[in-house]
Order: structure tokens, then sequence, then C-alpha cells
């Protein structure tokens, strides 16, 4: 106490814990009390990992006759519902699951089970017109990349894969030079997306399922695999979700649910 004392009020306030996101934002209200058994399996979590997760939702219902309901985007949109009624949440990377635990405490970080991992590759406007290559070529004067990045306020698996990418050599220039180029910094993959769409943008270094489901405006080169990083998709059930929650769960890793994800760029 005499330390802390002699520290003043400012240094005090460094010395005690950050919050993260959901602390940050405010996410979680002890108020809402946790009910999820309604005889729907409705599973929460971000954009990215969900085009494949609502493929497998609908292939298990036509086989099950249970009902599964995938509810996906920016954490604020769907936080209060999810704290009441999920059965399930899935994340996008094990830092985004760590940080979705701060909101939903009726789940443990043990029962948390990785379960389909995806590589980054570089993303492309349709047709290639800079012909990129690989990595290289981003470092390269001129250039316009879109990177994904949380900024200490957003929950996305992007946070820092570019400067993992650029920095996985231990060369510093290459972190220097693809900084130089960077023309957006964007919370979240939707919002990155749509910056790589307006801003005449050359590539945009995020993971392999988002070319593969915008096909029509976006084509990827493969990154050399020396530079590639690869971050899982998650997901943890709920004591007291509906009983179908858990054949949904064996259904994800089902052959049959295995080859769905692999569509997506998913791999176990």
């Amino acid at each position: 106490m005499h330390r802390l004392a002699q520290l003043g009020a400012a240094a005090v306030l460094a010395l005690l814990p950050t919050a993260g996101f959901a602390g940050a934002s405010g996410l979680y209200d002890p108020d809402i009390r946790h009910m999820p058994k309604d005889g729907v399996v409705r599973v929460f979590g971000p954009g990215g990992p969900h085009s494949a997760f609502i493929k497998a939702a609908r292939a298990f219902q036509e086989k099950s006759g249970v009902e599964v309901e995938v509810v996906f985007g920016p954490e604020s949109k769907w936080t209060n519902d999810a704290q009441a009624s999920a059965d399930m949440i899935f994340g996008s990377s094990e830092q985004s699951m760590t940080a979705f635990l701060e909101t939903y405490r009726f789940v443990d970080s043990r029962d948390v089970e990785p379960l389909f991992i995806r590589r980054s590759v570089i993303v492309v406007p349709k047709g290639n017109p800079r012909a990129i290559s690989g990595f290289d070529d981003l470092l390269q004067p001129g250039m316009r990349i879109v990177v994904t990045e949380g900024k200490g306020v957003y929950n996305t698996s992007g946070t820092g894969v570019w400067e993992d990418i650029a920095g996985r050599l231990g060369a510093l220039e290459d972190v220097k030079n693809l900084r130089a180029n960077i023309v957006a910094f964007e919370k979240g993959s939707g919002a990155s997306f749509r910056a790589f769409k307006s801003r005449n943008a050359d590539a945009w270094l995020t993971w392999v399922h988002w070319p593969l489901d915008h096909a029509e405006v976006a084509d990827y080169v493969e990154l050399e695999p020396e530079r590639r990083i690869h971050r899982v998709t998650n997901a943890v059930v709920s004591p007291d979700a509906d009983p179908g929650t858990q054949d949904f769960l064996a259904f994800l890793k089902s052959p049959e649910g295995v080859a769905l994800f692999a569509s997506e760029g998913w791999v176990r």
C-alpha cells in the first residue's frame, strides 16, 4: 500500500487489470437469465465461419428434424439474445473465443472444442489485375492493402494476422514495407471486405473462406507456406442446452459435416 501511495493515481490505474473486449464494450448483462431450452438449437457467432455453420445446420435439420438457428455478425447485434438463449457459441479463432467467454459466463473454457482450421491467403480483385503471385509483391511501393484489426475494441480473428504474416521470417523491413502499403485497418472481416471492394484495393490479407464465398468479385493467391497463418473455428455448448445441441456438434465432426466445412476451406 505504501508503494501504491507513492505512485500516484495515474500510475495506480496503470497497474490495474484492463478490460477485455466484453468488459470494454459492456456486453455482459447480469440481469439476463440464461434459459436456452426452447426446442430450437440456437447457435451464435461471428461472421466468417457462419456460412459453413449454416450449411451444416440445414443438412442436420433435414436429416434429424431438429431445428437449428445460426445467428451471426458483429457480437453487439446478438449478444443479448445469446446471453438469454444460446445453446452453442462458436468462435473464429482461439483468441476470439477467449474474449467471448468474458461475456457468456454460462460456458467454461475447459469445454471449448476446436473444430476446424483454415489458412490465410491473399485476396485479390477478380482476375488479379496486379498479377500478384505471392507475399513479396505486396511489399512493392504503391500497392494498396486492406487488413483486418480489432483495434483493441473489436473481437475479430483478423487481429494481428497481417503482422504475423509479415513478421513470420523475423525481418523487420517486411513489416515496415507492408505497413506502408496498408490503406485500411478495418474492424472485422465484414468491414474489411467492404473496404476491399470500395477503396480500389489491390489485396486483402484474410482467410480462404472469404474469396470462396464471394467468388463473383474476388480471387485469391496462396501465401508461401513459410508465411501462412492458420486459425480455428471452435465451439462451446451450454450445460443447459437443448438436447439436440450435442447431436449437432457430433454432426459437425461427422464425414458429412467435415465435407461441408471443407467446401469453404476448413479442415480437421
